[in-house]
């Protein structure tokens, strides 16, 4: 686990240094913040593994997954306040658009409109969210393959909208950076 951490402090490190430098960080607002809601939601289905006491893994098992889950939230959102203490001394803020070749025109740009940051995290939360279950549901076994193939394309609609809440997350924070950047008149 000392590790981990260790890996951990020295990414963000690498981060704040490519940023004094004028260089790129590696991750964006928007992807930190889609690793952050995915680990919260993979911590709500691990305790409720835990307190059903599913029979796949033993209670042990779950609970160690969890100690490593909370110990890679902590590095996470230890990296998201750096990555935004780094963007604010700075004024650098990295934009990754994500473009999902496999999708049509017509499905990218698919979410409430935005025009807060808490609205576009919250929207990636419940995408997020939406992503999971409909996932879960591509699992089952019980049913045809047709409708397997139909949620598949339920998938592909939502990572895109996905994606575009992460861009739509980049976009408005480089929009506060500047703001507060802009000299005062």
């Amino acid at each position: 686990m000392k590790d981990s951490k260790t890996i951990l402090k020295k990414s963000a490190g690498i981060i704040i240094k490519a940023i004094d430098k004028g260089g790129e960080m590696a991750e964006t607002l928007g992807s930190l913040v889609d690793k952050l809601t995915i680990k919260n939601i993979r911590e709500f289905y691990l305790n409720r593994m835990i307190s059903e006491k599913n029979g796949k893994f033993s209670v042990k098992e779950l609970k160690d997954k969890l100690a490593l889950l909370k110990e890679q939230q902590r590095g996470l959102k230890k990296e998201v306040d750096d990555y935004l203490a780094a963007a604010l001394k700075s004024g650098f803020v990295k934009r990754d658009e994500k473009l999902k070749l496999y999708n049509a025109r017509k499905d990218m740009g698919r979410i409430r409109p935005t025009v807060l940051l808490g609205e576009a995290i919250s929207g990636l939360a419940e995408k997020n969210l939406e992503l999971w279950n409909l996932e879960d549901e591509a699992r089952r076994k019980d049913v045809e393959l047709s409708y397997i193939g139909g949620i598949k394309r339920k998938i592909d609609l939502c990572n895109q909208q996905r994606n575009d809440y992460m861009d739509k997350i980049d976009e408005l924070f480089a929009k506060k950076i500047s703001a507060l950047k802009k000299p005062k008149g």
